[in-house]
């Protein structure tokens, strides 16, 4: 796996970017990647230029693939202890049936069992989220604080502001924009 992007760690307020922003890493300059005013003009470093709305959003597309695969871990985590309950119900009906040489091998060889290494479902969904899905979001939360000024999901509100139909009901930019209603 990649190390992490050193430009996107969070410094200490102490050692702000060069014109006192707390969004832009100290030092920040053209020599190391980071400019002052982000690329092509744009007006303030937490107004991102085209290239960076597009790259923030294939990050964000990415932590959402990521989350539904938490999910999915989420599910096998709640299959797999399901089933291992049903295992020992199997062996509990078995030995009722009269099958104790069959109860006692699912109950010494199934029940319970590490379904990897030394691992239960809730370890390996613990190993998950401190090794992959909590440093996932912290750079991703990183990145859109230093590039975007904390906002998320940049270029979905693009695209919501070029499909959605303005000043009419239920196209509202914000919860808020609601257009007046004809007096009745």
């Amino acid at each position: 796996m990649p190390e992490p992007v050193d430009e996107l760690r969070p410094e200490p307020a102490a050692t702000l970017g060069p014109a006192g922003d707390p969004a832009l890493p100290s030092g920040a300059s053209a020599a190391n990647g980071h400019d002052a005013e982000p690329a092509h003009g744009t007006a303030t470093p937490h107004e991102p230029d085209a290239a960076t709305v597009e790259a923030l959003g294939t990050l964000s597309e990415a932590v959402e693939w990521i989350e539904r695969a938490r999910g999915a871990l989420y599910d096998f985590h709640q299959l797999t202890g399901h089933a291992d309950m049903l295992l020992g119900d199997a062996a509990d009906e078995l030995e009722r049936a009269g099958h104790e040489a069959w109860a006692a091998e699912i109950r010494t060889e199934l029940v319970g069992r590490n379904v990897l290494e030394g691992r239960w479902t809730f370890q390996v969904v613990d190993e998950y989220d401190e090794t992959y899905w909590e440093p996932v979001r912290e750079v991703r939360r990183r990145a859109e604080s230093v590039l975007a000024g904390g906002r998320r999901h940049l270029h979905e509100a693009a695209m919501k502001q070029q499909r959605r139909t303005h000043g009419r009901r239920h196209h509202e930019a914000e919860p808020h924009d609601r257009p007046e209603s004809p007096a009745g």
